[in-house]
């Protein structure tokens, strides 16, 4: 069973950093919260117990989010299709993550942040609309691997909703709840293979009320506070911390090692 207490005092101090970082984000951009906390604490440990160590925190957020959004739920009626074939995508991403080596999972997660980052890949908008049931069961399918095995389901999505042209008051509600459909099912099927217990819950509870408190904090400033800086410093952040983890799967896999070899 999965303990957080497995880390000494100065990664656990640096996790209570980084829920803080990540729920400030979320809060003041209304989304990124496991796309930022996942790959920076995927820097200190490997993928698996990255995703295990957010899980409390991430539904939290999602949580407050969609509550504090309440108001915007009915824009997001036409696509509750999305919703649940998101579940069903992360069911078995999370199955996959639960059986397997979380290695490469280092390599799928820096791809989906770079394909966050190359925001201009659009898919025909009439498109999307004349085929909509087939378009959300395939972006919420992927979108569910993705977020089941790296948590990170925000790339896939944010390709369609951009394409769409879906305005913000309705696209941020639907991806929380996108989100927090995918967390609770992850959260179950974890708990099914036995890497989720009573203990992990527990030992993250204050990394979760620290996130939802910075996301407060966020969301009090979202309107004081120029969002294109927040943006232009997240996408820098993210890019580096896409080159760390491929260097890191690079180097476990022993790909630099030989090169440095063949070089010398």
């Amino acid at each position: 069973m999965f303990s957080l207490l497995q880390f000494d005092g100065l990664v656990l101090l640096a996790a209570l950093c980084v829920m803080l970082f990540a729920g400030l984000v979320h809060g003041t951009l209304g989304l990124g919260f496991p796309m930022v906390a996942t790959p920076i604490l995927a820097t200190m440990m490997d993928v698996r117990s990255a995703i295990l160590v957010t899980l409390l925190p991430t539904m939290a957020v999602n949580l407050v989010s969609i509550f504090n959004s309440r108001a915007s739920l009915a824009s997001t009626r036409p696509f509750v299709p999305l919703v649940l074939f998101t579940l069903a995508g992360s069911v078995a991403g999370a199955a996959v993550l639960a059986i397997t080596d979380p290695a490469p999972f280092r390599i799928v997660l820096a791809s989906l942040i770079l394909l966050y980052l190359w925001n201009g890949l659009r898919i025909s908008r009439q498109w999307l609309e004349h085929n909509s049931w087939l378009a959300m069961a395939g972006f919420g399918i992927v979108a569910g691997l993705s977020g089941g095995t790296t948590n990170v389901m925000v790339a896939v999505l944010i390709i369609y909703f951009l394409s769409l042209d879906t305005a913000r008051a309705t696209m941020v509600p639907t991806l929380n709840a996108c989100f927090l459909s995918g967390k609770v099912s992850q959260i179950l099927v974890l708990a099914i293979a036995g890497l989720v217990g009573m203990n992990l819950i527990i030992e993250t509870v204050p990394l979760a009320l620290a996130a939802v408190a910075a996301l407060l904090i966020g969301q009090r400033l979202r309107e004081s506070i120029e969002v294109r800086t927040y943006q232009a410093i997240l996408r820098k952040l993210l890019l580096l911390l896409a080159i760390i983890l491929i260097y890191q799967f690079l180097n476990e896999s022993g790909v630099i090692g030989r090169f440095a070899d063949s070089s010398g």
